[in-house]
């Protein structure tokens, strides 16, 4: 079995690699469902299922500024928020019914939400 590595643009082993040539794997029986990391690969699920596969960034010397270092935070609350959703069965009945007609995720809705300043917890 041959295995293709890619590599990113202006790496000079990229020029013998054609566009859009990605190998596709289908393990049915053997893996149904692969995500975290593994040997400095990073493996998770797109919204639409498909399963990527990239190598871990190297995230060590990344010198953040306030305003990422603020976003961060933001988003951490707005993850929370999320979360909150999920355990109030009515508030999350209506994220999944938004999320199905809008093919989304229920939880990618809250946190948009979140960012928006809309807060169905609030609402009683």
């Amino acid at each position: 079995m041959e295995v293709r590595r890619r590599h990113l643009p202006g790496d000079p082993r990229a020029a013998n690699q054609k566009e859009g040539n990605m190998p596709k794997v289908r393990l049915a029986a053997f893996v149904e469902e692969i995500t975290g990391t593994l040997d400095g690969y990073v493996f998770k699920r797109s919204p639409n299922g498909d399963i990527i596969v990239s190598k871990k960034p190297d995230m060590s010397k990344v010198v953040w500024s306030e305003a990422q270092i603020a976003q961060r935070e933001h988003f951490t609350q707005a993850s929370a928020y999320a979360r909150a959703a999920k355990e109030n069965p009515k508030v999350w009945a209506k994220y999944e019914r938004r999320a199905k007609k809008l093919k989304k995720r229920p939880r990618d809705l809250a946190i948009s939400d979140y960012f928006q300043g809309k807060d169905l917890l609030a609402k009683k």
